[in-house]
C-alpha cells in the first residue's frame, strides 16, 4: 500500500531500512570529513584558558536556535540575562528549558545508555510537565503556509512504544555503521515516530548531541548544531519528508553530515574568536583593577556574558565591596556595561556577548 500523507504511518519500517546501503562511498567520504572537523573542534575547545566557557555558553546558543526552528523566538541576549533567574518572557523560558533538558540528558547518559526513557525525560524537561507517548489520535503535520497535510505519524500508544523500542535497538545496534550515519538515520526515525504531543523536534535535536557524546565524538555538549539547520531549514523538512515519500536516505544522510561538519567548523572559528577576546580583555582588565590579575575573576567574566556581584563574591572568595569595586573599575574602563534588570544589577561583558552571538 503506497504511503498516504493523510493516513497514520503505522507501517513506518523498522531500522535499518531493509536491503538499503546506507554507506555508499560518497557517504563514507562525507562522514570522514565530518568526524575530522569534530576532532578539530574538540582540540580547539581544550585550548581555551577556561573550557567551561563553551559548556556554559554554547548550550544556550543551541537552545535559542533549536527553539527558533520551532518558531519559538527569543534572543541569545535575553537568554544570557535570565539564565540564573529563569525569568524572561514565555519564549525565553521555553529556550532555557531546552538548555536544562540538554544538561539533564548529558547527566542521564553517564548513568545508563540513551533510551526511549531518556527521550521522555528530555521532552518532559522541555515542556515543563510530565510527558508520555501520544494516546489521542488525529495528529497531523501541515504546511504552515498552505495548511496542506504533509505527514501523519503513527497512532496508538502501543504502536508508538513498539516503534520507539525498535529505534532504541538501532541506536545501540552492534555493527560497523559510522556513528554519524547512525545519528542521521536515528534522527529521521525519531521525527517520523513523532512520539509526543509536542516537543518532538527539540527532543530529537537534544538526542543528536547525546548520540555524539555516547559515540565518543564529543566530550561535552559544545556543538552549535541547530544554527546550521536554521540556515537550511527548508531543506531539513523537505529531506525528512523525502525519506518517507521516496526512501531518499542518501540525500538526507548527506544533509545531516554537512550540518555536523559546518557546525563543528563554525564552532571552532567561534572558539578562536573567544580566545582572542579573552586575551585582549584579560590584558586590559589587569591594567584597570587588581581583580584583573585574579584568574578566578577573569573566569567568571567569560563563563557567560552577564555577571552579578554575588557570583564574584562566591567564586572569588572576596567581600561584596571588593567584588563591586572590581566590577565597577571594569565599567569605567569600558570593558563592562552596567544594566539593571528588575532588582538585579548585571554587568555585561559586551565584547564577549558580541563574539558569542555573531555568525562565524
Amino acid at each position: 500500500m503506497p504511503w498516504n500523507p493523510e493516513l497514520p504511518f503505522n507501517e513506518l519500517p523498522p531500522l535499518p531500512p531493509p536491503g538499503f546501503d546506507l554507506e555508499p562511498r560518497s557517504v563514507l567520504k562525507a562522514a570522514i570529513e565530518a568526524r575530522t572537523t569534530l576532532a578539530t573542534l574538540a582540540q580547539a575547545g581544550q585550548l581555551l584558558p577556561n573550557p567551561n566557557v563553551l559548556v556554559h555558553a554554547v548550550p544556550l546558543l543551541e537552545a535559542q536556535a533549536s527553539s527558533e526552528i520551532e518558531n519559538i523566538i527569543t534572543t541569545a541576549d535575553e537568554l544570557f540575562k535570565h539564565v540564573d533567574s529563569g525569568g524572561g518572557d514565555h519564549a525565553t523560558k521555553e529556550a532555557l528549558r531546552y538548555r536544562s533538558a540538554l544538561f539533564a540528558g548529558v547527566e542521564a547518559i553517564q548513568e545508563r545508555p540513551l533510551s526511549a526513557r531518556t527521550a521522555t525525560m528530555i521532552c518532559s524537561r522541555l515542556q515543563g510537565r510530565d510527558m508520555d507517548v501520544r494516546v489521542t489520535p488525529g495528529t497531523r503535520i501541515a504546511n504552515p503556509a498552505t495548511h496542506e497535510i504533509v505527514y501523519a505519524p503513527p497512532e496508538g500508544a502501543e504502536v508508538i512504544r513498539e516503534k520507539l523500542a525498535d529505534w532504541e535497538r538501532f541506536v545501540h545496534r552492534h555493527d560497523d555503521l559510522d556513528p554519524l550515519v547512525r545519528m542521521a538515520v536515528a534522527h529521521y526515525q525519531f521525527e517520523a515516530i513523532h512520539p509526543f504531543h509536542d516537543g518532538n523536534g527539540r527532543t530529537g535535536r537534544v538526542i543528536n548531541i547525546l548520540m555524539l557524546i555516547e559515540a565518543g565524538l564529543l566530550n561535552d555538549p559544545i556543538l552549535y548544531l541547530s544554527r546550521s539547520i536554521i540556515v537550511r531549514k527548508n531543506d531539513y523538512y523537505r529531506l525528512l519528508r523525502a525519506v518517507t515519500a521516496d526512501g531518499a536516505w542518501i540525500e538526507w544522510i548527506h544533509y545531516m553530515l554537512d550540518v555536523v561538519r559546518e557546525s563543528a567548523a563554525s564552532t571552532s572559528r567561534k572558539i578562536g574568536s573567544i580566545r582572542t577576546c579573552q586575551e585582549d580583555i584579560g590584558e586590559r582588565a589587569r591594567a584597570a583593577t587588581p581583580g584583573g590579575r585574579d584568574a578566578r575573576f577573569l573566569a567568571v567574566l567569560f563563563e557567560q556574558p552577564y555577571c552579578r556581584i554575588g557570583t564574584v563574591v562566591d567564586r572569588c572568595d572576596v567581600s561584596r565591596q571588593t567584588a563591586s569595586t572590581w566590577l565597577h573599575a571594569l565599567v569605567r574602563a569600558g570593558l563592562l556595561q552596567e544594566v539593571k534588570i528588575g532588582r538585579d544589577l548585571l554587568f555585561v561583558n559586551h565584547e564577549f556577548l558580541d563574539v558569542l552571538t555573531r555568525a562565524e
